[in-house]
């Protein structure tokens, strides 16, 4: 059986409830760097409107473009999560990922020696337990086969921030846009 068609495990999320208090991020940086630093976080919550916040992570591409595009096999797929794990020791940063995922989801680490990609933390995410314990439930796992429909999500921030004004305010929301 493939990665493709088994029941793995997918971070859901629903923008509208994202309060941007962003313990997602300051949750992902202490497991994986070993202290608060939002910018090594493998999630990140963009606010480009005010009111408008987007969390923004791996959508989990069926045809992982990422993986793919990497001309150092830096990445590989996780058979049991489904997830994209990055081997620090081969990236080379190129960037080539960045490119390649149509959301432009993967960014560098601060020290610029690597890329990151949320790697679900092995299949219990912290960021979903943080945002679980503020009551905001604007990402949660689910197990789930993998879909096309996932890459759904894999948009950039400045994309969903559109969506999200329009369903927020309604033609006002359009004015905005044109605005900014």
């Amino acid at each position: 059986m493939s990665v493709g068609e088994k029941e793995q495990i997918w971070i859901a999320r629903d923008y509208l409830r994202c309060s941007g208090c962003r313990l997602c991020e300051i949750a992902c940086s202490l497991h994986h760097e070993g202290r608060i630093w939002p910018e090594a976080s493998r999630i990140r919550v963009f606010m480009l409107f005010p009111g408008v916040e987007v969390p923004h992570l791996c959508a989990q591409c069926d045809d992982y473009p990422c993986v793919n595009s990497c001309p150092v096999d830096a990445l590989s797929v996780d058979d049991k999560t489904g997830a994209v794990i990055v081997d620090e020791e081969k990236c080379t940063a190129c960037g080539n990922c960045i490119d390649a995922c149509p959301g432009k989801i993967p960014h560098m680490h601060p020290n610029g020696e690597y890329v990151l990609i949320c790697d679900l933390c092995g299949g219990d995410p912290e960021c979903v337990k943080a945002c679980a314990s503020v009551r905001c439930f604007a990402i949660w796992m689910v197990k789930e086969e993998k879909s096309v429909n996932h890459k759904l999500f894999a948009r950039t921030p400045e994309e969903f921030t559109e969506d999200l004004i329009v369903n927020l305010y309604g033609e006002k929301g359009e004015e905005l846009i044109k605005n900014e």
